[in-house]
């Protein structure tokens, strides 16, 4: 059932058109991740259906068209840089938070110990380094324990320490069965997270869909022998023809993600080849991703 949907939305500043009739659909439970380069849309996109902007054209809605304050509550957001009151600890930045989305009460000990500021409770925001800032905006977007959580960057500008600790993070949250609405124009972030991505660029929808099939599934092998003819006629029966690249020091084809490479390796000895070289690499994301957006 979808938790979002997005019809032909259109946004410009000037001349210039930040979404181009974008159409997204995010049902519920996904961990689906908007993928794009710098000034792509995907803080727009976000601004929109939060009511932050407002788009020239198309529409969005939220869980079945039931968006009003009382929907308002299920969703939790950071949008670009996250900001508190630099002079305050963590629980009473948190309960700041907490009065605005009108809560009796929060458990601001249990939200500080999930992105793991526990032992940091009484620290001023100011003296937190830029990954404690991120987790503190982390658990912010979860009181009230929202259905929806929505992070625009989530990793920008951190340190490969603190990409992996708020990626462990991210990925606990969207265990919990919540929907994770995640921007980035980080495709290693988008590939160990999400479930689902939709691929965009100068505003339009490129690609969409689970990451497997936006994914090549297939996997390139590399392979060599001493005698490199009857290698390669051996591998023209094997493999389709057109998947067949003659490199320097080794012939490349692809194979189906089916493929038990094993027997592949045992129909050349069979053949009396015994490959001198053999490696097998599977298309990774950014290999796609740049695929994609190159052929736009």
């Amino acid at each position: 059932m979808p938790v979002l949907e997005i019809k032909n939305l259109s946004k410009s500043y000037g001349r210039t058109k930040a979404l181009d009739n974008l159409n997204l659909t995010i049902d519920r439970g996904q961990i689906y991740g908007i993928l794009g380069p710098n000034g792509s849309g995907k803080t727009t996109t976000l601004g929109i259906i939060l009511d932050i902007l407002k788009q020239d054209s198309g529409t969005f809605e939220w869980f079945d068209g039931n968006f009003d304050e009382k929907a308002r509550l299920k969703i939790g957001a950071i949008l670009e840089t996250p900001n508190f009151y630099p002079y305050m600890n963590g629980p009473d930045n948190l309960n700041i938070i907490r009065q605005i989305k009108g809560l009796d009460t929060i458990d601001s000990d249990a939200l500080l110990e999930q992105v793991n500021l526990g032992h940091r409770k009484k620290s001023p925001f100011r003296s937190y380094s830029l990954g404690m800032k991120q987790r503190l905006a982390i658990a912010a977007t979860l009181i009230g324990d929202p259905e929806v959580v929505i992070f625009d960057e989530p990793t920008n500008g951190l340190d490969p320490e603190g990409i992996s600790e708020v990626r462990n993070i991210l990925a606990n949250v969207a265990q919990g069965g919540r929907t994770v609405i995640m921007a980035s124009h980080l495709l290693d972030e988008v590939e160990k997270i999400c479930s689902h991505v939709a691929i965009i660029k100068n505003g339009k929808l490129l690609a969409t869909g689970p990451i497997g099939s936006i994914l090549n599934t297939d996997i390139t092998v590399e392979v060599n022998a001493s005698d490199r003819g009857r290698l390669t006629i051996a591998i023209k029966n094997m493999v389709k023809s057109d998947s067949i690249i003659e490199r320097k020091h080794w012939i490349e084809c692809q194979v189906d993600d089916a493929t038990d490479v094993e027997a592949f390796s045992r129909q050349l000895y069979n053949q009396g080849i015994t490959p001198t070289h053999l490696v097998v690499r599977r298309r990774k994301l950014e290999e796609e991703f740049l695929t994609i957006t190159q052929n736009s």
